[in-house]
């Protein structure tokens, strides 16, 4: 579905005018650069729709958990990552060389005449209504297997109290979806937000912490005794504990500069998160400031003037 918008988006923008409403820039022929100087925050905006777009998520490993033959994820993953690549490069170059500074996002909207604009916007609206089943339902339960039921000792799945659990659950994340969505009416500037606080973190952040969290520990248990399941304590086969400068020596030496490598990473993705939030937010106030997008929880749309 998402490929016939995409397919649809390129051939109608190619025989009509951009929607100079939606763009809400002054009527004007169409400018197109290599290169567009624009305010700091508006470029790191930019680059968290790249985020939003091509980021991965570590909630991947409950995909694998979900299918028949996990080692089938890999290949689809990689197929996948090479299909959007292509098409999603493909689509902003035709679509921004035929409406250059009336592009939109998404870029649908951008489409001039009704009945394309409308067919196009319920194709996408189904598309994203069966990626968001998708991804609440795996949301969900690792929310539920991972802080509900170790921390608020909620009841498991398979029980009766656990499904009526689940399905409160459920609703509660649904119903908080809603209210955010309805709150922030701006798409860019919402997708922008999400992928600085969420998305951001799960796919440059997270990763390299927890790989250096790893390869501290394993360093560092090269030294302990053969671990031994009789022991009275899972610690006891340990030479040493972590409030000894000894273990950290063993567990950060090794491979030094690679660690290293992965906490500059950690801090870059978590400042440039930071610089992403921002942004995000002051473009949002910006957009209410300026009456340039929708008001929250309400139907009226700015660009009607009727």
């Amino acid at each position: 579905m998402n490929i016939f918008v995409i397919l649809a988006t390129m051939g109608v923008v190619s025989q009509q005018l951009p929607n100079y409403k939606a763009s809400i820039l002054p009527i004007g022929p169409v400018i197109t650069q290599a290169r567009v100087v624009q305010p700091f925050e508006f470029q790191v905006t930019g680059i968290l729709q790249l985020v939003f777009s091509y980021g991965g998520a570590m909630i991947f490993t409950e995909f694998m958990a979900e299918m028949r033959k996990p080692m089938d994820f890999w290949k689809g993953m990689a197929c996948a990552q090479v299909l959007i690549t292509l098409v999603y490069m493909v689509f902003g170059v035709v679509v921004y060389s035929y409406q250059g500074q009336f592009v939109v996002n998404p870029a649908n909207q951008g489409i001039s005449g009704y009945a394309w604009q409308t067919a196009t916007n319920v194709i996408s609206l189904t598309a994203g209504l069966v990626a968001a089943a998708l991804y609440g339902n795996i949301g969900v339960k690792v929310i539920y297997e991972t802080i509900l039921m170790p921390f608020l000792h909620f009841p498991p799945l398979h029980t009766p109290r656990g499904r009526t659990a689940w399905t409160v659950c459920t609703l509660v994340y649904w119903a908080l979806a809603f209210v955010i969505g309805t709150s922030i009416p701006q798409f860019s500037n919402i997708s922008s937000l999400v992928s600085a606080v969420c998305i951001f973190q799960f796919t440059y952040s997270f990763p390299p912490l927890l790989a250096l969290g790893y390869q501290v520990q394993a360093d560092a248990a090269r030294g302990d005794r053969p671990w031994d399941p009789r022991q009275e304590t899972p610690f006891a086969h340990r030479v040493d504990s972590w409030r000894d400068w000894s273990r950290w020596q063993r567990g950060l030496w090794p491979m030094f500069w690679l660690k290293v490598w992965y906490a500059v990473m950690c801090l870059a993705s978590l400042a440039t998160a930071g610089l992403g939030a921002y942004s995000a937010v002051t473009a949002i106030i910006a957009g209410f400031k300026t009456g340039s997008h929708a008001s929250s929880f309400g139907c009226k749309s700015p660009l009607d003037v009727s």
